[in-house]
């Protein structure tokens, strides 16, 4: 675990490793085996208001500086990170518990935030405005919203980070970090980067913590707070949204989803298997928003998709995350394992059939860890909890449908609004469903999900604002207008 021993373990405020002001520590556990891997600092209220008078008194400068100067220190994060993927990779296996080789490809990913956000920082573009007025002139500029407040989630601690913190930087924002309290190591080592890069005292802080209600608070009614940025749960967004409204802050918030996975009849046979498998099992085992909730299939091929589906299923070797060729680790901890179980045993009594998996597994070298054997359900109905909560987990149930109309309505018969997919070669089809889909993101005949060239975010109760793309700068700028009179 040298990878572990080489992250800091405390908080960072103002440039400076510190302790949290109690002295507490808590305990990071590894969720494959159940022993610790790492103690690191439990900070409180008090921490989180040095950490935000500090990015408060950063910003002054930080905000001033010119945009290639911001890009250029995002560039050198962006080689620093890639150059270290392997280290973080495995640093997110032991506190996250997924693959290792998923979690490299998860760095590579989320270090490509730094790279897009670069080229951002420097079009941060304002307009001139025709005036109505010979002797007047309009112009419209963009500037960074203050202090953020970034909150983020354990089930793609790297990802999620840069997703956040880079289009902040870039756009002259400065930054208090709370990251989820399963998987703060790969915070802190992200954070160690820009540290080593060279990026400014104060600019970017971080402070862990166990309980998050506590910090969560401090950022919702401390004032030089100007913008709270979260993804995790609707539960938890909607309780920060109501905070944030006392202050009127500005929040953006990705959240739950129950996405659908619509596979029509005259479909890419092979790659609807292929991506349905992959977006339900090959993302931290399940537990990810955009991943496939509801596998819906016409029925003319439900009984030849269901067979095929199945055996790829079976055949997903599930173990530790650190063993060659695993594809499914463990889940986070036992309430997410246990709910799970609850929907998988629901489903079930309402007359779900269990095609494969089904249950915990709890023997020899699983007997320590949280996990749940790949799943597959039949005879699933839209009115299961299955159907209608998100499963966060490696559950595929499969329903059959009729009719384009007819799975557009169950399709979009749900508060969540995130990521939808579906297959068919059908050109006119691709048009109709994918306008016609209530979400933020429509893969078609594509299950890869975002890219960072793209805008990210999600309709209903999954969520406000985007992240990624050219609107993911817009979320951290406030926007300004300049009239001048001319002199006579």
């Amino acid at each position: 675990m040298s990878v572990v021993k080489d992250v800091p373990k405390q908080l960072l405020i103002n440039g400076q490793w510190v302790d949290a002001k109690s002295g507490k520590t808590f305990e990071v556990p590894n969720p494959a085996t159940g022993e610790a891997v790492a103690a690191v600092a439990d900070g409180g209220a008090e921490d989180a208001r040095s950490a935000i008078r500090s990015a408060h008194e950063a910003f002054k400068s930080w905000s001033r500086t010119s945009p290639i100067e911001r890009s250029r220190y995002l560039e050198k994060a962006f080689k620093l990170m890639s150059d270290r993927r392997d280290e973080l990779g495995q640093l997110i296996t032991f506190e996250n518990g997924k693959p290792v080789e998923e979690a490299k490809k998860e760095v590579a990913f989320a270090v490509g935030y730094f790279d897009w956000f670069a080229g951002e920082a420097r079009r941060i573009y304002g307009e001139l405005i025709p005036s109505n007025v010979a002797t007047r002139r309009l112009w419209m500029i963009r500037q960074p919203v203050g202090v953020v407040a970034a909150i983020t989630p354990w089930n793609f601690p790297a990802t999620m980070i840069t997703r956040k913190i880079a289009p902040a930087l870039a756009a002259g924002c400065t930054v208090v970090l709370k990251p989820a309290e399963q998987t703060p190591l790969t915070a802190l080592a992200i954070a160690k980067i820009l540290q080593d890069v060279g990026l400014p005292p104060g600019v970017l802080n971080v402070v862990t913590n166990l309980y998050p209600e506590e910090i969560g608070q401090e950022f919702l009614v401390n004032p030089l707070v100007r913008k709270v940025a979260f993804t995790g749960s609707t539960e938890v967004g909607k309780l920060l949204m109501r905070g944030a409204a006392d202050q009127l802050k500005r929040v953006s918030l990705e959240l739950g989803g129950n996405a659908p996975f619509i596979v029509f009849e005259d479909a890419d046979f092979d790659a609807a298997v292929e991506g349905a498998v992959g977006i339900k099992y090959l993302r931290v085992a399940g537990q990810s928003c955009i991943c496939a909730n509801r596998i819906y299939v016409h029925e003319s091929i439900a009984d030849r998709f269901t067979q095929a589906f199945v055996e790829k299923v079976k055949a997903i070797k599930v173990g530790s995350g650190f063993e060659p060729d695993v594809i499914v680790g463990p889940l986070i901890n036992k309430d997410t394992l246990d709910k799970v179980s609850g929907l998988v045993q629901a489903a079930v009594k309402q007359g779900a059939k269990v095609a494969t998996g089904g249950g915990p597994l709890k023997e020899g070298a699983f007997a320590k860890g949280y996990f749940y054997a790949p799943t597959v359900l039949l005879n699933v109905t839209d009115d299961m909890g299955v159907s209608r909560e998100e499963i966060f987990g490696p559950v595929a149930p499969i329903l059959t449908f009729q009719t384009e109309q007819e799975v557009v309505e169950r399709a979009n018969k749900t508060n969540y609004g995130l990521a939808s997919y579906l297959f068919t070669k059908d050109l006119g089809r691709v048009f109709r469903i994918a306008e016609a889909l209530e979400y933020g993101l429509v893969g078609v005949n594509d299950a890869a999900g975002y890219t960072h060239e793209t805008p990210f975010g999600g309709f209903k109760e999954s969520g406000l604002g985007r992240e990624g793309g050219k609107e993911g700068i817009d979320e951290y700028t406030e926007v300004k207008s300049i009239v001048v009179n001319l002199p006579k």
